[in-house]
């Protein structure tokens, strides 16, 4: 579901997938061949904004919310969130994956090429630099080698692949 907050539309790129349980709320952009899964919510709500570049992936029951005017959530290109994880107000680069009910909070940097461990809390202003996997509460580089070919980050691919052409109507089938 798409929906305005005080006059802001979402805007949607016609490529992209927003399946029809998700909820999608006022400033919020979503790229060509994004993916925004089942139960999702975004909330551009609060003055801030939401962007999705393209291919980037969301992931079933994700929140994301910006919350205030100078706030952004920015997921770059081919960027992927997992199943229940939560971004506020924080960027994660191109490429990179944030795992299963990771919680990624404010003003912090998940860079390109680098993985959010599953269960993982990425802290206020904390940088993941690129090429590391970190994991714990709070997150902590559990490798800094992590390969640009490692499979993890085609994951915002293969679901982009996997809509391809899909009405969200389709998608639920």
């Amino acid at each position: 579901m798409e929906r305005s907050f005080h006059d802001t539309e979402p805007t949607v790129a016609e490529s992209a997938y927003v399946d029809p349980t998700a909820v999608v709320v006022g400033n919020v952009t979503v790229g060509p061949e994004a993916t925004i899964l089942p139960g999702a919510v975004l909330r551009g709500d609060g003055g801030g904004e939401i962007v999705l570049e393209a291919r980037a992936n969301v992931q079933d029951n994700v929140t994301m919310h910006a919350d205030a005017p100078d706030q952004q959530v920015h997921l770059q290109d081919s960027a992927a969130v997992g199943h229940n994880a939560i971004v506020h107000n924080a960027t994660v680069g191109n490429h990179s994956l944030v795992g299963m009910n990771a919680t990624v909070l404010d003003e912090a940097t998940v860079e390109p090429y680098s993985v959010v461990g599953a269960n993982s809390l990425v802290t206020e202003e904390q940088v993941v630099e690129s090429g590391t996997l970190v994991g714990g509460t709070p997150a902590t580089v559990l490798r800094d080698d992590v390969s640009k070919d490692a499979t993890f980050f085609e994951t915002a691919k293969r679901y982009t692949e996997r809509v391809k052409g899909l009405t969200p109507e389709e998608g639920n089938q």
